[in-house]
């Protein structure tokens, strides 16, 4: 790929431990690495090539490090993100919690970037279905509240994992079609500043 060029920066944040590192590597090189892993430390990057109809995207994937002492490195990577992939583990609530803390986190310092929750470690549910320690409505209403997609992942099993990158992609494909449709018919002030147009538009 010249240059690695990149159309659309992708940033996944969410506590350490949750998996984010697991979901890049199933997504990037479709494998799945027992552990232990290394915790990540400031972020990893990898560019994933995604087609959407006759287009193609590059997505480029920042893993964040998922400790609080690096929560003032996080905000440099996901600064310009078009998408946001914030991870909670399925079998931990606190992880849940402290997605909440990065869903405000963005809609603070980057509202036009669209966020995806994506719970991870489903399998272990498969296993064990007393393990869930995160209920699945209540995410499903915390998810319409903030208009993010859900998806439930296994970067073990695979589960829904290019589903949710395939998503991605073809948000930043319908989302920069309306923009540039929107910049060519000319946006006056008042469609400018609705909501709908900050949030599918402005980056």
């Amino acid at each position: 790929m010249s240059g690695r060029r990149v159309d659309a920066k992708v940033v996944l944040l969410g506590q350490e431990g949750v998996g984010k590192s697991s979901l890049v590597e199933r997504c990037a090189h479709g494998r799945f690495r027992a552990g232990p892993y290394q915790n990540t430390i400031g972020a990893a990057f990898v560019a994933k090539v995604m087609s959407v109809g006759d287009q193609t995207v590059t997505l480029g994937i920042w893993d964040t490090a998922g400790s609080e002492r690096y929560e003032a490195m996080s905000r440099i990577y996901y600064r310009g993100a078009r998408a946001a992939v914030v991870c909670y583990d399925l079998t931990d609530s606190g992880s849940f919690q402290r997605a909440k803390f990065w869903v405000n986190e963005l809609q603070n310092c980057e509202e036009g970037c669209r966020i995806y929750l994506c719970g991870t470690k489903s399998d272990l549910l498969e296993e064990d279905r007393r393990k869930r320690g995160v209920d699945f409505h209540d995410v499903q209403d915390y998810a319409d509240e903030i208009k993010a997609d859900l998806f439930e992942t296994s970067s073990k099993t695979g589960q829904s994992v290019d589903e949710l990158f395939q998503k991605v992609a073809e948000d930043y494909i319908n989302f920069s079609a309306f923009q540039v449709m929107t910049e060519d018919k000319g946006v006056n002030l008042g469609q400018r500043n609705s909501p709908y147009f900050y949030s599918c538009c402005h980056h």
